[in-house]
């Protein structure tokens, strides 16, 4: 069989194992990082034998590169969503609320990301360099002429992107923290997360606030 890294025509069970493999890595990677991952609890997990996954990826970092880079495109697409010819107030809310959403739905693969960053981003640094900063500058141009042209209030661009990340990410990578502190460890934080996040948000970018 021809490894993933050549072009291939998948089958149909091919197609099923590497989502098999890939299934199985977001739990494991999520939970205890990369350093603390081996592919011996991924096979487990996917209830493959070592060698049988090892066929599909030669080792542990070609899994974790084939799962972080393939997330990248997922999770950058609320901020490629964010229209310059919409109203500016409503955009930045929808995209704190899709972020917040996402948060709720994927927290693993937010905690993947997470666990990416703070090792330095062995996998993704040239992603991070290039596609995700072109982005991110991208949409600050469109950010600060809406500041210029009087329709949010002034702030700074970058950061207001930063906080956003921060803010709504929270809700994933600390989720047991929020739980706790919440007192009740199945409370949905997420609707009063919603609301308090769209007054902050609204109150901080709402011209004459």
């Amino acid at each position: 069989m021809t490894r993933l890294d050549q072009p291939v025509v998948l089958t149909r069970i091919q197609k099923k194992n590497i989502a098999r493999i890939s299934e199985a890595a977001l739990s494991v990677f999520s939970a205890h990082g990369f350093r603390g991952s081996t592919v011996d609890q991924i096979a487990r997990e996917a209830d493959l034998s070592k060698p049988n996954l090892l066929y599909y990826f030669p080792s542990k970092e070609a899994i974790h590169a084939h799962l972080v880079s393939s997330l990248m495109e997922t999770w950058l697409d609320p901020l490629r969503d964010l229209d310059p010819e919409g109203e500016p107030l409503d955009e930045i809310l929808t995209y704190v609320r899709r972020k917040l959403q996402m948060s709720r739905d994927h927290p693993r693969e937010s905690r993947l990301f997470a666990h990416e960053i703070i090792q330095g981003a062995p996998n993704v640094l040239d992603l991070l360099t290039t596609d995700l900063r072109d982005l991110v500058e991208d949409k600050v141009s469109v950010i600060a002429g809406w500041m210029a042209a009087g329709q949010l209030a002034p702030s700074h661009p970058h950061h207001l992107i930063f906080s956003i990340w921060a803010l709504t990410q929270h809700y994933a990578d600390f989720d047991v923290q929020v739980r706790a502190v919440l007192g009740d460890p199945d409370a949905d934080p997420f609707p009063e997360a919603e609301t308090y996040l769209t007054t902050l948000f609204t109150r901080l970018l709402r011209p004459g606030e």
